[in-house]
């Protein structure tokens, strides 16, 4: 479980031809750190789950550089399948007991990929991203929606599109910072609002 509050962004320096999939690794050392010491987490546990760009991966090593296997299910179902050397991702350690939660309930479970169809700049920087993946994906007006692995507000919410408002400290510590009008992204929708939409498809089911 995660919180979409980006805690560094690092690039990746290796994709590798993996069990069932890829070997991705991934610098320690942070290109941007959204507090304390960009250097290279030093308390890192093999086995212990690492929020990249929203996808939760298990940490299979970790050095100077953090490793991955990434299985051919999860590069088909999100956008690290389309990331390369070099691409700039979102990394968040798994949520403890007793810490803020400062964004929302993230699970690190991609629910569609989509991209971004349009930036608009006129006072603020807003988003307008197209899901393209899970048609039974949804997002409420005012709600929360992880994209790459972010926390962020829905402005506004129609079929099969979204926008979202960014503000500069986001744009600057996570990789958000550097996607262009076309890029793939990963969506989570907000996990408590599909149950309540569920229950209440349920309720009208059945009434």
């Amino acid at each position: 479980m995660f919180t979409g509050i980006v805690e560094r962004r690092a690039a990746i320096e290796e994709i590798a031809p993996g069990p069932g999939g890829v070997r991705l690794v991934i610098s320690g050392q942070a290109d941007r750190c959204s507090a304390g010491d960009p250097g290279v987490w030093g308390d890192l546990q093999v086995g212990e789950s690492i929020s990249v760009d929203g996808c939760c991966l298990t940490l299979i090593s970790a050095d100077d550089r953090l490793h991955f296997d990434v299985v051919e299910e999860t590069l088909r179902r999100t956008s690290l399948g389309r990331r390369e050397v070099g691409s700039l991702v979102n990394l968040e350690r798994a949520l403890r007991v007793g810490d803020r939660l400062g964004g929302h309930y993230v699970t690190g479970h991609i629910d569609s990929q989509g991209r971004i169809a349009s930036i608009q700049e006129d006072g603020e920087v807003l988003w307008h991203i197209e899901h393209e993946v899970d048609d039974s994906f949804r997002t409420v007006e005012k709600g929360s929606v992880t994209v790459d692995g972010v926390s962020l507000t829905v402005v506004s919410s129609s079929p099969g599109a979204f926008s979202v408002a960014l503000i500069p400290h986001t744009l600057e510590v996570t990789s958000l910072g550097v996607r262009a009008e076309g890029d793939p992204l990963n969506l989570e929708m907000d996990h408590f609002g599909r149950w309540v939409s569920e229950l209440l498809k349920d309720r009208q089911g059945g009434a």
